[in-house]
């Protein structure tokens, strides 16, 4: 790839920079009946509400934030991510990492801490959670009641990764020779139709991105070139030649 000076590196979270979907991963680990329940009501509650609405349950039975916490940790992140993102981030100044994910704080932050990778990122941008206690309070970074985004391409009530990214750009104030977007669901989008023909968009194949971008990239007037990946070996790969 050609050499540039400034290169911006988006990533989402669940199934692009971790092996695993947070939301379910804890309770497919600490309450199976939960995670079912979540299944049948998926199409009936706002995705963030209902996972906080399952962590209100969780707690009145008993899950503790230390069982919550070591689920998180034992979830899947390949060792292959976690060097390649720190080789890039460690011997590359011309490197900025964002991450842009619809998950949580609490979530993301307890799993970089025990990877070691607290530096990697410049922002987190993601729903807000805290600890109340033994409760972990889950709101979305869109109030309900406040302000909505005015995204059209389909993103979740909670966020608009879109407009964050475009908001991201705009507050930092640089222009990044290159952006590079990891993801692998559809609400990774709307971000990479915003992006232009000198960036790389690293999709995670067969999932849903890949679909959108099969179905709508030509229509929608998709710019980015598009490289696939499976496994996260293939993006340490890929990022040793950036």
């Amino acid at each position: 790839m050609s050499s540039v000076k400034k290169q911006l590196i988006v990533f989402d979270f669940d199934w692009s920079m971790a092996d695993q979907d947070t939301d379910r991963w804890i309770f497919e680990v600490l309450a199976p009946d939960l995670r079912r329940k979540m299944k049948t009501l998926k199409d009936e509650v706002q995705w963030t509400d209902l996972v906080a609405q399952s962590l209100r349950e969780a707690n009145k039975r008993g899950v503790k934030r230390e069982e919550i916490q070591n689920a998180l940790r034992i979830m899947p992140f390949h060792p292959a991510m976690a060097r390649g993102v720190d080789k890039l981030k460690t011997q590359d100044d011309r490197t900025t990492f964002l991450c842009l994910s619809n998950s949580n704080s609490v979530f993301i932050s307890t799993i970089l801490e025990d990877k070691m990778l607290t530096h990697i990122f410049s922002e987190i941008i993601t729903n807000p959670a805290d600890w109340e206690g033994e409760l972990l309070k889950l709101r979305r970074r869109i109030d309900p009641a406040g302000p909505q985004h005015s995204c059209e391409v389909g993103c979740s009530p909670n966020m608009c990764k879109g407009e964050e990214l475009e908001a991201f750009l705009s507050r930092n104030g640089q222009e990044y020779d290159r952006i590079v977007y990891v993801g692998d669901g559809s609400n990774d989008f709307c971000p990479i139709l915003r992006m232009r023909e000198q960036d790389l968009v690293l999709c995670r194949s067969h999932r849903g991105l890949s679909s959108r971008i099969a179905k709508e990239g030509a229509a929608k007037g998709l710019k980015p070139k598009i490289q696939y990946w499976a496994g996260a070996w293939e993006v340490e790969e890929i990022f040793a030649t950036l």
